[in-house]
C-alpha cells in the first residue's frame, strides 16, 4: 500500500473481507503512520518503507501487488517504479493526470511483464453490476439517454484543490464516476463531447481547479449522456432511460448504501439486490485472482486511459467553447 491517507485507511480495513489478498507492506513519508498502521495490521518493520527507499520493494518476495493511493500527480511515477521493481500494479482513479502519463504506465507494466489494474471499485459493486447487465440487455428497452450527476461540498485545505497535486478539479475526482458509468452502462466509447464549466473564482477553494463542469456525451449508437460534476453540491446518482422505462441508482457509486429503482410497464419498484462481497474487497480479490490465473483484469490500464482521453476532451471543450470530436 503506497500512501496512507484517509482512503488508504479505508482500504486497509477491507482486507479482513478478502479471501485472495492480504496486506503485507506499507509505504509512507510519515513515520508515525508507518508505525501506527504497521502495528494495527501486523506489518513488520522490515516491510515498512519510506518514499526514499520505496525501490527496495524489489527485494521483498512477499509483495506481489503495489496499490498506489497517492495524489493524482504521483500515480504515474510510482506505478512505473513498482513495475520496474517487478511488481504488479493497482492504481487509484484517475489513473494519471494526462493521456501521455497513462500510456507511460501501460508501457512500463507491459515491458516488465506485469499486470496493471485501475481502482474503479463500482465495477465490483452488486447494484452497479446488475444495472450494467440490465442496461446492456435492454431490460427497459434500448438505452436512449443517461443522466449521471456526482458531486460533494469540498472542504478547504485538501490536496485535491491544488492542481499541482490533483491535475484538475471535480471532474478528475468525482465527475470521473459519471463518465465511467456512461461507458460501462453502454459498453461504448463516446464519439463527441460538449462541456461548460461554471466556477466561482472568488471562492478560495477554486483558485487553481474547477468547481462545476457539465458535459454531454454522444455515443455511436445514438445514446446521449448528460453529466454534472461538482465540488459545491452533493449528488451521487445515475439514470438509464430506455424506450420502455428507466433504471436508477441513488446513491450510485458511494462506498455503501446503494439503492436501485426500476420503472417498467408503468410501474416503479425498488430493485432488491442480493448482498455480495463488498466492492473494495471484491476488486482486491479480483486482481489477486487475475495474477494467480494469468487472466486480464476487468478494469486494466486501458480503461483508465479511455477515461483520460475523454476527460482531456471535456476540458478542451469547456476551454474552447466548442464541440470536440473524439477519434
Amino acid at each position: 500500500m503506497v500512501g496512507l491517507g484517509r482512503y488508504a485507511e479505508l482500504i486497509m480495513s477491507k482486507f479482513a473481507e478478502c479471501e485472495q489478498s492480504r496486506l503485507v507492506a506499507l509505504v509512507s513519508g510519515t513515520p508515525e503512520k508507518l508505525a501506527r498502521f504497521g502495528e494495527k495490521y501486523g506489518v513488520p518493520e522490515t516491510h515498512r518503507y519510506s518514499y526514499a527507499d520505496f525501490d527496495r520493494i524489489r527485494d521483498n518476495p512477499d509483495v506481489d501487488i503495489v496499490y498506489v493511493i497517492l495524489p493524482n500527480s504521483m500515480h504515474a511515477e510510482y506505478a512505473v517504479r513498482a513495475a520496474k521493481a517487478g511488481k504488479h500494479v493497482m492504481c487509484e482513479k484517475p489513473m494519471a493526470v494526462s493521456v501521455a502519463e497513462c500510456r507511460t504506465m501501460i508501457a512500463a507494466c507491459r515491458a516488465a511483464g506485469r499486470k496493471l489494474m485501475i481502482g474503479y471499485r463500482s465495477r465490483f459493486e452488486p447494484h452497479n453490476r446488475l444495472a450494467i447487465d440490465m442496461a446492456r440487455k435492454g431490460f427497459v428497452g434500448p438505452t436512449r439517454i443517461i443522466t449521471a450527476d456526482h458531486g460533494f461540498n469540498a472542504q478547504p485545505n485538501q490536496w485535491r484543490l491544488d492542481r499541482k497535486l490533483s491535475g484538475g478539479g471535480s471532474l478528475m475526482d468525482i465527475g470521473i464516476y459519471s463518465l465511467n458509468a456512461t461507458r460501462y452502462l453502454t459498453g461504448e466509447e463516446p464519439m463527441e463531447v460538449s462541456a461548460i464549466e461554471s466556477t466561482d473564482r472568488s471562492d478560495p477553494r477554486f483558485r487553481t481547479v474547477e468547481d462545476r463542469i457539465s458535459f454531454l456525451l454522444r455515443f455511436p449508437s445514438g445514446i446521449e449522456a448528460t453529466c454534472v460534476s461538482s465540488y459545491s453540491s452533493n449528488h451521487n446518482m445515475y439514470r438509464v432511460s430506455g424506450t420502455d422505462g428507466w433504471i436508477e441508482l441513488e446513491p450510485a457509486t458511494s462506498y455503501e448504501g446503494q439503492k436501485m429503482w426500476v420503472r417498467r410497464n408503468g410501474r416503479t419498484e425498488e430493485q432488491q439486490v442480493p448482498a455480495g462481497k463488498g466492492q473494495h474487497a471484491g476488486q482486491l480479490d479480483h486482481f489477486a485472482e487475475c495474477i494467480a490465473n494469468g487472466t486480464d483484469p476487468l478494469v486494466p490500464g486501458e480503461e483508465g486511459l479511455a477515461d483520460m482521453r475523454v476527460i482531456e476532451a471535456i476540458y478542451r471543450s469547456a476551454r474552447e467553447g466548442r464541440r470536440i470530436t473524439l477519434a
